[in-house]
């Protein structure tokens, strides 16, 4: 591999788009922070994800893309700081053309169409990644027609996961490829003021137990378990550990998050009524990573703020349908404090926004390990 180790006095790295992905990046982020630990390093990040690195001890300093701000002017606001190697994490041409525009003499990333003139150390694909290659509508039906059990995954197992994809970028200037766990930092004093202004108790504190319910995926409904779902399985999970629910979203998800809070709170038995928060579309970035630490457990489909849970070190009971654990996984892949669960079938992952035969990857996800799964995620072990 062609690297360029430095050491580097200042560091500029092009972080990505998505929420999930950003939390992911987290691994190579502190590996390169202990291998260039006399360095500046600035993130470039949209400005939407910029409270989530408030602070993060790989990051000294965050710089914002607007909305709408087109990579010629942004690449221009980069002259003139003195950045000698640049990290671009994201595949877009774009995001290299940001850094070459910059004039960062050092410009490392994979070797993706239409852009590797625009690094100086372009990096080939990893062998060992796993593809998102989304299946026809076409390839589906002819998997479930032609195999009653599920074909093996290509992508399961070994180094497939994202978060190996970006330490090999940073290995390219000096840090450890060796995985560790996504890192994100919240404060006590904001825990403690989220959990004052929304009405809940820190996940030690003594009183409610409060889980976290989180139904939405903004890829699409085929990595949606069904709604009445999560309400079934929060009334279930209330009745054996008499917890609380906190329902979260985004604005985009707030009819669903109130169609689940009014299941789980018309449900409950009359002696024994069930709190629940809905807070869909109410939180700023920074008040939900604060309330997902304060929850003593998450249960929620492949999204951001699973990754978020999970890096602040909230046990997932994570549900996965079109999309591959062994990709985006939760944590640290094969971390035993987080539970995957998905129903096998022949065409999963397929990697669609919308299922084009009946979502049999969720709707075959039943109840009864997804409660128990919550359940041991809450309570001791016996050998605890």
């Amino acid at each position: 591999m062609t690297t360029a180790r430095g050491p580097w006095q200042r560091i500029l790295v092009r972080g990505v788009n998505w929420l999930g992905d950003a939390v992911m990046t987290t691994p190579a982020l502190l590996r390169l922070r202990a291998a260039q630990p006399q360095a500046h390093i600035s993130l470039l990040t949209p400005e939407k994800l910029a409270d989530l690195w408030a602070g993060h001890p790989a990051i000294d300093a965050v710089l914002l893309i607007g909305r709408g701000e087109n990579p010629w002017r942004v690449g221009r606001q980069l002259r003139g700081h003195g950045y000698e190697a640049g990290l671009v994490f994201p595949n877009s041409p774009r995001a290299a053309l940001e850094l070459w525009r910059g004039r960062i003499p050092i410009r490392v990333g994979y070797a993706a169409s239409w852009r590797r003139w625009w690094l100086t150390h372009p990096l080939p694909p990893r062998t060992e990644g796993g593809r998102m290659r989304k299946r026809s509508a076409a390839e589906v039906r002819r998997l479930l027609a032609a195999s009653p059990s599920p074909a093996p995954s290509a992508s399961e197992g070994g180094e497939a996961h994202h978060l190996y994809h970006y330490l090999h970028l940073a290995a390219a200037l000096g840090a450890d490829p060796t995985p560790i766990a996504p890192r994100l930092v919240v404060s006590e004093a904001e825990v403690i003021e989220a959990v004052r202004r929304f009405g809940l108790a820190p996940r030690d504190a003594p009183g409610r137990l409060w889980l976290g319910l989180n139904p939405g995926a903004e890829y699409g409904p085929a990595k949606r378990w069904p709604a009445d779902r999560f309400a079934a399985t929060a009334l279930e999970v209330h009745r054996r550990l008499r917890c609380g629910w906190v329902v979260f979203g985004g604005p985009g998800e707030a009819s669903l998050a109130e169609a689940i809070a009014g299941q789980i709170a018309g449900g409950a038995a009359k002696d024994a009524p069930v709190p629940v928060l809905n807070l869909a579309g109410q939180t700023t970035l920074r008040q939900l990573c604060a309330l997902l630490r304060s929850c003593r457990a998450l249960l929620t489909n492949d999204t951001g703020p699973m990754h978020v849970a999970a890096a602040l070190g909230t046990p997932v009971v994570a549900l996965f349908g079109s999309t591959a654990p062994a990709l985006t996984g939760p944590g640290l892949p094969g971390d035993p404090a987080h539970r995957i669960l998905r129903a096998p079938v022949p065409c999963s992952p397929c990697f669609r926004r919308e299922c084009p035969v009946d979502l049999r990857c969720l709707t075959n996800l039943e109840l009864t390990p997804v409660v128990e799964a919550l359940c041991a995620c809450v309570l001791p072990s016996p050998a605890g």
